[in-house]
């Protein structure tokens, strides 16, 4: 194998959940700010996953005060100290940029339906 996949396999984080595109999520992020350390909290619409391995990175966006809010998060990084599915979206698509221009009820994604059993 080469020298870069080696390092890197080490590296890949494996506590996190499985997510999906379309899934709302809470991603606790941790914050230095000078010596002190603090832990946000961003929740949001996963609108797309992308890369591989060690450089996979995933876009959350939320809407604040009217206003919305895009975030970039690397997967692997130690900076998340935890992320949480809060509901799982049905969506037809890889990328969902047409949530940028989308305002109101086309704003919505469907709940994916859990089978019971």
């Amino acid at each position: 194998m080469d020298i870069i996949q080696v390092i890197t396999k080490e590296q890949i984080r494996t506590d996190l959940p499985e997510f999906r595109v379309g899934d709302t999520v809470q991603v606790h992020y941790k914050i230095k700010e000078g010596d002190k350390e603090r832990v946000q909290v961003f929740q949001g619409i996963v609108l797309q996953i992308r890369g591989a391995g060690i450089s996979k990175t995933f876009t959350v966006r939320k809407v604040s005060n009217g206003v919305g809010v895009e975030r970039i998060f690397p997967l692997n990084t130690p900076l998340i100290a935890k992320l949480e599915v809060v509901r799982y979206g049905h969506v037809r698509r890889a990328k969902l940029f047409y949530l940028r221009s989308a305002k109101g009820k086309s704003a919505r994604i469907k709940e994916k339906r859990r089978v019971s059993k």
